[in-house]
């Protein structure tokens, strides 16, 4: 059985991806809402951005690199780093990033395109994946790890934790789809 092994250009890519969706969580605007403070940051552009350049595999290699340096202990989320970060509710949406970035990547590379109009498919694709999963992670932990005496519903969590932020997002996924046009052939070129 040969084994595949990533190619020092592919290890960079990836770890430079993993440094801006890392640097996309000081790129905030804090929201104040109670009981777990939310910020609206530019993470799922570079979330998009590594999935439309790097594929499914690397894009979420990224991702994921990003979130082990964060649980490790490295202040790289929006409200810092650590294992106990996996008990904020919205860490679901984190982990949304992963989850969407291989499912738009996977999504590029099956259909053999790099158009706009592939692109918008995995972006709403991702777009979906990344708030079910946080929706479905915050509904979790607040109903069966850490209990709140104000557990929130299904409604409650999406018009508070989401829709501030959908319609930034949605700009944010036009924005990755013009700016991946512009960086996907250097990336190919770097990649071979």
């Amino acid at each position: 059985m040969r084994q595949k092994t990533l190619s020092i250009e592919q290890i960079v890519l990836c770890g430079m991806f993993a440094a801006l969706v890392a640097t996309g969580a000081f790129i905030k605007i804090s929201i104040p809402v109670q009981p777990f403070p939310m910020h609206f940051t530019l993470q799922f552009f570079f979330v998009l951005l590594a999935a439309f350049v790097l594929g499914g595999k690397l894009g979420s290699a990224s991702v994921l690199a990003y979130l082990v340096i964060g649980l490790v202990g490295v202040p790289v989320f929006a409200a810092g780093g650590g294992p106990a970060y996996l008990l904020r509710p919205t860490f679901g949406f984190l982990l949304g990033f992963a989850l969407a970035a291989y499912a738009m990547g996977k999504i590029c590379e099956w259909m053999h395109s790099s158009k706009p109009g592939t692109w918008i498919f995995a972006a709403t694709v991702g777009y979906v994946i990344y708030y079910g999963m946080g929706i479905l992670y915050f509904y979790f932990i607040t109903h069966w790890i850490v209990v709140t005496p104000n557990t929130v519903g299904w409604g409650a969590i999406f018009a508070v934790y989401c829709l501030p932020t959908m319609f930034p997002d949605g700009v944010l996924c036009v924005l990755a789809i013009m700016v991946a046009g512009r960086l996907r052939p250097v990336v190919s070129q770097i990649l071979g």
